[in-house]
């Protein structure tokens, strides 16, 4: 029987699986959507998830080697940029240190899966019109990263994860308020929801590679 198949979800809080506390959970809590990703892909795959909350890209790129590569999996789904983004970089700065990973993976012989960074919700944003203005600004340059992600995975032609869209609202451009409970970070159903995306990329991925 051959091994299966291992898959590194590689990125920030997002992919740790990192939510906020709540009333039902006081001290927080973590749900890795790589662990939804293993019960949707099955024995096929092995999952590990490689996520540090609060992560930059560029330090990101500085662990990916030992984190990832050293491994020898088959599939990255690569996620980073929020945190960047809230530090106030430019896309194009961020976009560098993605295709950097993007360009280890392909050489390693790795297929990566660029995710697109999801949205922010902010719940008393329409009560100002500079509240609204500063969300759409930041909305706004999710949006530039995001298009720079497509574009370099349609380059290369990759399927890729937008991430973005499965949990946005198509009227706002926010995160979808069931999706998040503290505007940045994901809720369970949301992490279910990535974990979904992602599997929809790879059980063609994961059957093509079984069958050779």
């Amino acid at each position: 029987m051959s091994r299966p198949l291992l898959v590194i979800c590689f990125g920030d809080s997002l992919t740790a699986g990192f939510q906020s506390p709540t009333r039902e959970n006081p001290t927080g809590r973590d749900t890795p959507y790589g662990q939804f990703l293993q019960s949707y892909l099955g024995s096929a795959v092995e999952v590990h998830t490689s996520g540090i909350c609060g992560e930059l890209t560029g330090e990101m790129v500085i662990r990916f080697q030992r984190d990832v590569l050293e491994r020898h999996p088959a599939y990255v789904p690569i996620l980073g940029g929020t945190n960047d983004l809230g530090w106030n970089a430019s896309p194009p700065e961020i976009m560098r240190n993605l295709i950097t990973m993007y360009e280890r993976t392909l050489t390693s012989g790795v297929v990566p899966i660029p995710v697109t960074v999801p949205s922010i919700r902010v719940e008393d944003a329409a009560g100002s019109q500079e509240g609204q203005d500063w969300v759409q600004e930041h909305v706004a340059r999710r949006r530039q990263l995001n298009r720079l992600i497509h574009a370099y995975a349609d380059s290369k032609q990759l399927a890729h994860v937008d991430l973005f869209a499965a949990t946005a609202e198509p009227e706002s451009g926010q995160l979808e308020a069931g999706y998040s409970n503290d505007g940045i970070h994901l809720t369970t159903e949301g992490y279910r929801v990535f974990a979904e995306q992602v599997a929809h990329i790879l059980r063609p991925l994961v059957a093509r590679t079984s069958r050779s």
